[in-house]
């Protein structure tokens, strides 16, 4: 599940992410009810088998079965999988399946659920490069976007939104990464195994963060994302 909301006074209409679907709207009728088998397993982050009917835009929940495989992610991991959830919702137009992509994700809420919070930035970002990447908004990372010329090892390169890949001046001061860095990401993202690959590329790349957020906000059409303003308003209380 990656959304829900409230449809009259005992139902739910919820945001689910499928594999062989994409992304789809179904309405769980009687949801809301004490006495309803949907209450305990509707929740985010569970890997879910669902069953429906209906041909409109708004399907009807007929069946769900939570098939287990992980505990719900808590903490800043729980706020890391509202953030893919909210990318998903985004970036995704319903009924457009993308199996390759549901298997980043799948393998993306297994890592926040594990409670590793050492990878947890680097799970993040794999899940953003591999989204962006399939969905067509991420250029090749190895070569500028414009002249199509190779990446120099030793130069520096920033992600811009209007532009993809660009040199950058060794003064620059915006976040940038050496070509270098970029080859081994793009390397990784051509992996078989690319979530894993990728989220091992990045581990040590604070500066892809927020290159990453501004593509994200720019291909989302926000200034900021709900999610991370809701982190935000966490830190300052």
């Amino acid at each position: 599940m990656l959304h829900r909301y409230d449809w009259s006074e005992s139902s739910l209409i919820l945001e689910a992410y499928t594999r062989h679907h994409g992304r789809i709207a179904v309405v769980a009728k009687g949801a809301k009810r004490p006495s309803s088998n949907f209450r305990p397993v509707l929740l985010p982050l569970q890997p879910l088998r669902l069953s429906f009917g209906g041909d409109g835009e708004i399907r009807t929940l007929k069946g769900a079965e939570w098939v287990g495989g992980q505990v719900m992610p808590t903490g800043e991991a729980l706020l890391a999988g509202y953030h893919c959830n909210e990318l998903l919702l985004r970036l995704l137009a319903r009924d457009d399946p993308h199996p390759h992509l549901f298997d980043v994700y799948a393998a993306t809420v297994q890592v926040l659920a594990s409670g590793q919070s050492a990878v947890l930035e680097a799970a993040l970002r794999a899940f953003e490069l591999l989204l962006l990447r399939d969905v067509g908004l991420l250029p090749g990372l190895d070569a500028e976007t414009t002249t199509l010329a190779p990446l120099q090892a030793a130069q520096a390169y920033g992600l811009v939104p209007e532009a993809g890949l660009v040199a950058q001046p060794a003064e620059a001061q915006r976040p940038v990464l050496a070509g270098a860095q970029w080859l081994a990401v793009e390397a990784a993202l051509q992996d078989p195994a690319p979530f894993h690959a990728t989220l091992r590329a990045v581990a040590e790349m604070p500066a892809l963060k927020p290159q990453l957020r501004q593509l994200l906000h720019y291909h989302c059409g926000v200034s900021t994302l709900r999610t991370r303003q809701l982190m935000l308003d966490l830190q300052s209380l």
